[in-house]
């Protein structure tokens, strides 16, 4: 008490507490932050987590200065991340569930493809749902997950293996071909590059309408910033199709490049839950898969409940696969 009294404490560190508050003011008002100019909000958004290190470093540097105040300014951010991400840090999954389904890009670029599907089919998923499925390994995949899955579909460049019966199974427009003359290409050419689709798998428990979608890229360049234009667009489409699905259980599988906590997915997560932020264990980062900093491939469910959330090990793509165990 006697050291916290002394009034030069106080007075030393100014510039470390007003970084801390101005740390903390961020967080808390990230929303705030507009997407005018190079879309910096779902910039700041899409790294929220990795914000919570400064903590430590403005830490380390009060204490050098010996400064009371910037200590005490660190109050705000440590408690404005805690409310955001401490909840993320408990282990929030629970044994048993009545379905497992796993969600993987598997990655154009695929050294392995076959090593690839015969790694998920080993992870007893009963619905596996993959992106970025070229024209080239697409044979592969059916040829090794043929065993294991009696159902699929392949919708352009994604695809739904189930061990249950499918029905009303088509393509999702999700807009990734806009413009005037997107309506003047045939529909086998527009099939080609589809990277959404919607099927009815057949459950013990009663149908559940399955989604599986690829967004378009998010990109970062010094001349328009945080480019997401493609992705948001299918964003909106893809939050339409949710919302007009009458199906009152819903999973929706898929690479949307992008976290739950950007703006862009507010149609989205306004209907559905994410399985990792309600039955997960950490933050699950799931790219790029030698060492993940966002997670960008998500499991979003309606009208089911998050049993675990978790992610598999790495294939020869530059995504980790997503799991989650779901009951009814």
């Amino acid at each position: 008490m006697r050291i916290g009294s002394r009034p030069e404490l106080w007075k030393r560190g100014r510039v470390p507490a007003a970084l801390a508050l101005l740390l903390g003011l961020f967080m808390l008002l990230h929303a705030k932050v507009p997407n005018r100019i190079g879309n910096l909000g779902s910039l700041a958004e899409t790294f929220l987590p990795w914000f919570g290190l400064f903590i430590p470093a403005l830490l380390a540097l009060a204490l050098w200065r010996r400064s009371a105040s910037a200590v005490a300014a660190l109050l705000l951010p440590v408690v404005v991340w805690l409310n955001l991400f401490g909840g993320l840090l408990s282990d929030k999954s629970h044994p048993g569930s009545d379905l497992t389904v796993v969600s993987h890009n598997v990655g154009a670029a695929n050294p392995d493809p076959a090593g690839t599907a015969r790694d998920l089919a080993a992870s007893n998923a009963d619905v596996l749902a993959l992106e970025e499925i070229t024209p080239q390994a697409k044979p592969l995949y059916e040829k090794e997950l043929a065993k294991t899955y009696p159902y699929h579909t392949v919708q352009g460049t994604v695809g739904l293996w189930s061990t249950l019966p499918m029905s009303d199974t088509r393509p999702v427009d999700i807009e990734t071909d806009y413009g005037p003359l997107a309506d003047t290409k045939p529909a086998d050419v527009k099939m080609a590059y589809n990277r959404a689709l919607r099927t009815t798998v057949a459950t013990d428990q009663g149908p559940l309408a399955v989604y599986v979608a690829h967004l378009g890229s998010a990109r970062v360049n010094p001349r328009a910033g945080f480019w997401t234009v493609s992705r948001d667009r299918g964003a909106q489409a893809l939050g339409k199709a949710v919302a007009a699905e009458p199906n009152e259980r819903v999973v929706l599988l898929g690479d949307l490049n992008g976290t739950t906590d950007d703006r862009a997915f507010a149609g989205l997560t306004s209907q559905l839950r994410s399985a990792q932020d309600t039955a997960g264990n950490g933050f699950g980062f799931s790219w790029p898969a030698r060492f993940p900093v966002v997670r960008i491939d998500q499991i979003l469910v309606r009208g089911v409940k998050p049993d675990s959330s978790w992610s598999l090990p790495a294939t020869g793509s530059d995504h980790l696969p997503v799991a989650a165990g779901i009951s009814w």
